[in-house]
This record gives C-alpha cells, sequence and structure tokens, in this order.
C-alpha cells in the first residue's frame, strides 16, 4: 500500500515530534518564504517553502522535510539544503516517517539519528554559547502587526542581535533597493528597546538610539514606520532646536534627523556668521545606537562632513543599511564599518520572486560620435575640438536633431502607454527629449509626456503623484535629471531609459533598480540604454543576469 506524503507527515512524522516534546506552537507547518514567481510572457513558477519550520523561544531553529513513507529519507536532501541556506538555519531534517537524517551546517556532515532532539536540546546546539544577555536580545519578540518581516529581514535583524551582544560597534546590512530597510531598523530597535538593551547592560535604562539620514523625506518615511514607538520619538530640526533655546532635544529615547541639522547652525545675530556643530551639545556617549541610512552617498561629497557625527559619537553601535554592495567608489564606507554581517542581493530578491525581472536593450546611434567639417553650421559657443564622442553629449555640443531621433526611437520601441521615465544629463536636456517626444508622440494629452526637475518645482510634485497613481495613466512619460533618482516609488514603471552618462556603480544602481517593484501583469520591465552604462556597470552577482 502506498502512503501519500501528507500521511506520512499526519501518521508519522507529527507523532515522532511530539514524542521529542515539539508542541504546535513550536511548529510552522509549509512556511512560505516567497511569493509566486514571475517570469516573462505571464508564467509563473510556485513559491518555495518548507514543510516543517522547528522554532523555539521565538526563533527559527531547523527544517524538516517530509518525503513520502516509500521514498529515501534523504531524497530531495539538496532542494532542501538550498532553502535551509537561504533561511541561514544551521539543522535541516529530513524523515520518510521511518527514519530521521540530520544534516548540520556548521560541520557540512550528515547522519541518521533515531529521535528529534527535543527544543531545549536544539537550542543549545544552535546556540552553544549564549548568556542572559545574548538570550534577552536574541527571544525579544517582533512588534507583531499585519505585515509581519520577511525571512531575509528577519535573518537580518537576528544577525544585528548577535553582532551587539558580541561586542561589535560597526555592523553592516547590504540589502537590496526595496527590502524595505526600515522595516528592518524598526524590528531592530524594537527589539533592543524592549529588551531594555544599552550600552550601561541589560535592563539598566531604555537605550537611546539616533536614526541618520542625509534627506528630510527618508527620515518622514521612517518615522511613520516607527509609530508603535511614537510616544518615545522625535525628530530633531532646525524648528526643535530653536524652541529650546538652540539645545538639542534630549526627552526621548528614539531621535530622528538629517545629518545636515546636527552639523551646523548660524547665529543669525551674528552677521559674521558664526558656525557651530549642534550635536557638540550632546554628551558624546549619549546615544546607545546610530543607525545610518545610506550613508555611501555622503562619501562622495567632500564638503558633506556626517562622518564627524560618527567620530563624536564614537561609543554607540553604528549600523548602516545600505542597497549598494562594496565597489571601488564607495570603499572608503566599507572600510569604516568592515564587511557586512548579512548581504541581500537584488538577484537574490528577483529569485526569490519579490520583484520583477528586467530585460536590457542596448541602442547606439548613428549620430553618437561627431566630426565637425568646415561647412558644419555652430549655432552658439565655440569649437574645442574636432571630434566629439558620446561622452560629450549634451555638455560640450548639443545636437538638435539627436534629441528627435532618441525621441523618435524611444517612442518606436516602447508601449505608447507603457509607464516611462527618461533620466537626461540635466534640466535642459530634459526639456528638449520632452519638446521631441511631444514632436512625435501619437497621443494628443497635452501632459502625455512632462518633465519633472526642480525648476519647475510648483508642479513637478503634481505630475509626479499622478504618474505614480497606478488608476491614471496621464502622464506616460516622465524626463528628469536627478530628481528621480532615489526615494520615488511607482510601481507600474515598464521602462527606464538611459540617455545620460553615469559615472558610478552606485550611482547606477540606484537609478535602475527602483523600478523592479512588482505590479499586476507587470512580468518584466525594460533598461533602454542609449550611452553604455549597462555594459560598463555590468554586476551579475549582485544584479543577476537580465532575461532572454
Amino acid at each position: 500500500m502506498k502512503i501519500s506524503e501528507s500521511d506520512t507527515r499526519s501518521k508519522y512524522i507529527d507523532p515522532k515530534l511530539k514524542e521529542s516534546s515539539w508542541e504546535e506552537n513550536h511548529i510552522i507547518r509549509e512556511y512560505s518564504f516567497t511569493t509566486w514567481r514571475i517570469w516573462l510572457w505571464g508564467k509563473r513558477w510556485k513559491q518555495k517553502y518548507a514543510d516543517y519550520v522547528l522554532t523555539y523561544k521565538w526563533v527559527k531553529l531547523a527544517i524538516v522535510e517530509a518525503k513520502k513513507f516509500d521514498l529515501a529519507p534523504t531524497e530531495g536532501l539538496e532542494q532542501v539544503k538550498e532553502y535551509w541556506k537561504i533561511l541561514n538555519l544551521r539543522f535541516v531534517y529530513s524523515s520518510n516517517g521511518k527514519e530521521i537524517y540530520e544534516f548540520d551546517l556548521s560541520t557540512w556532515k550528515g547522519d541518521f539519528i533515531q529521535n528529534y532532539p527535543t527544543p531545549e536540546e536544539l537550542y543549545n546546539k544552535t546556540f552553544s554559547e549564549i548568556n542572559h544577555t545574548k538570550e534577552k536580545l536574541l527571544q525579544e519578540p517582533f512588534y507583531l502587526s499585519d505585515k509581519k518581516p520577511r525571512y531575509y529581514q528577519e535573518i537580518a535583524i537576528q544577525k544585528t542581535m548577535e553582532a551587539i551582544w558580541d561586542g561589535k560597534k560597526r555592523i553592516l546590512l547590504t540589502l537590496a533597493t526595496w527590502t524595505w530597510k526600515t522595516v528592518i531598523a524598526f524590528q531592530t530597535v524594537y527589539k533592543i528597546f524592549q529588551s531594555r538593551w544599552s550600552l550601561d547592560g541589560i535592563w539598566v535604562r531604555r537605550p537611546r538610539i539616533l536614526f541618520l539620514a542625509d534627506r528630510n523625506i527618508l527620515v518622514d518615511q521612517a518615522m511613520n514606520t516607527f509609530n508603535p514607538l511614537e510616544k518615545d520619538i522625535i525628530k530633531i530640526n532646525w524648528q526643535e532646536i530653536k524652541k529650546r533655546w538652540w539645545k538639542v532635544p534630549t526627552n526621548a529615547n528614539v531621535f530622528f534627523a538629517i545629518y545636515q541639522a546636527l552639523v551646523w547652525w548660524v547665529d543669525e545675530d551674528n552677521q559674521n556668521e558664526t558656525l557651530e556643530a549642534y550635536y557638540n551639545r550632546c554628551d558624546s556617549d549619549f546615544f546607545d545606537a546610530i543607525i545610518i541610512d545610506e550613508c555611501h552617498r555622503w562619501w562622495a561629497r567632500e564638503d558633506w562632513n556626517w562622518a564627524e557625527i560618527l567620530k563624536y559619537f564614537d561609543s554607540a553601535v553604528h549600523i548602516w543599511l545600505t542597497a549598494t554592495p562594496k565597489r571601488d567608489d564607495n570603499v572608503d564606507t566599507y572600510k569604516y564599518f568592515g564587511n557586512p554581517i548579512y548581504e541581500y542581493s537584488l538577484k537574490n530578491w528577483i529569485d526569490d520572486w519579490f520583484l520583477t525581472p528586467f530585460k536590457i536593450k542596448r541602442i547606439k546611434l548613428n549620430i553618437d560620435e561627431l566630426v565637425l567639417n568646415s561647412w558644419d553650421k555652430v549655432i552658439s559657443w565655440e569649437i574645442k575640438k574636432d571630434v566629439y564622442y558620446i561622452k560629450d553629449m549634451e555638455r560640450e555640443i548639443i545636437i538638435d536633431e539627436r534629441s528627435d531621433i532618441i525621441a523618435q526611437t524611444i517612442l518606436q520601441q516602447i508601449n505608447k502607454m507603457d509607464k516611462t521615465i527618461i533620466f537626461c544629463v540635466d534640466q535642459e536636456h530634459a526639456l528638449r527629449i520632452r519638446d521631441s517626444i511631444n514632436k512625435y508622440k501619437q497621443v494628443s494629452d497635452p501632459d502625455y509626456c512632462v518633465r519633472v526637475t526642480s525648476n519647475e518645482w510648483l508642479i513637478w510634485r503634481a505630475y509626479l503623484e499622478r504618474f505614480q497613481d497606478n488608476d491614471k495613466d496621464i502622464p506616460v512619460i516622465l524626463t528628469s535629471s536627478q530628481m528621480l533618482t532615489t526615494w520615488v516609488d511607482a510601481l507600474n514603471v515598464r521602462n527606464i531609459v538611459l540617455v545620460r552618462n553615469i559615472w558610478s556603480i552606485v550611482e547606477y544602481k540606484q537609478i535602475v533598480w527602483r523600478w523592479t517593484r512588482l505590479f499586476e501583469w507587470k512580468d518584466y520591465f525594460t533598461i533602454y540604454d542609449f550611452v553604455g552604462p549597462t555594459n560598463e556597470f555590468r554586476d551579475e552577482l549582485w544584479d543577476g543576469w537580465p532575461e532572454e
């Protein structure tokens, strides 16, 4: 008689787990940790899930893979080992109901065992050295809401807890764009806040934590995520400092600030504009932890001395959250923080089916290189060289015909109502591309293609909000330069067009990979590359391969 896998679970595996004191509240059945995979042309693959996940003291400890009664217990072990590595667990068990096979990640060895270890035994095997402080940080439950942390967020949080209890002062987490790093920051803060961890010791007092970013919109978004702690949070800005007679507020536990609000102040009564650092008005050991959001951008600006804040609060634990892996142009930041304790790449993100795959179309024009002749007519400026290359276009030389060709090519390539963003060299270039699109477009609506740049600050936000609204078709195409590089969220973007040179891999990743968000019937999105960064900044290890 053949026994199905479901019967094997209920009649043999479940009783065996119960014999080893595994109660129902310790077992997660059919633990799904991905969504349905989206492939090109609407094809979808099933979710990844583990038959059982064993938990104890709020910590996931092991996977149990169930096989049919008449199959070998190690049948399919390679697949479950893949899941086990993804979930960052030490132990995996595979059973057909008759035999139990145990595999240990720490030794890379496996063997058959008679019985499952008890919850306490498995916990002690996983954490061989653990003290009260470590256990308190580890066991503090997540804040429960309708949005449970995804598996990679749980891993990042647990590894942060482990790093804190090991006394690590510089903690780096590298996770791809749209992995909701603010959720990781909130749950980390919530756990250490509830456990009353501080540099003074466990249970002495609640910690004081500073969340630092370089843009107000990032701080405001993070504060929304921290709403469950709203009674204990405060935003440090010029208005708050001024109403406290130029003192930094200290009557909270979780503080939010852009670094500019802490670096300098101007004495308005002094015509010489005396400068002084606000952060100096706090004791250097005031904060227990500082969470830094995307600080790789700060190293790139010599006049931005955010690092002085970190040096001043050197005794605090510094936790850096970034979407950018270590590369040549951010090596200094990684030198400060060291190697990441956890990485979750864009490739992982797409392979786990949380983001949309991408395609790349590289386009070369017959006007990407211009050799000037004596009969060429120059309307303005002066000739500085005989040959102009693609890197010179729109900077050293402007050719109206090239904008027209780019616009015509874009309109030929895309579906006319697919949301599209065109990244241009500067605001004037964005204006020329917009005008060329409007010259050749087939849709008569006046707002079919609009420019979103700081020059039109009175109206660009209204355009952007309509573009982001998935129930609105117009505007369809946005032209921009720097405005849409970061922080903008638009789910239904189908095309990214690059018509400006990009000088660093960090900038490239920030521009391109923000548009991988899932949306109904969005099987992929396309990068149209007119200038070459998709070749220059190929990064298959982090980004994965484009779809065929």
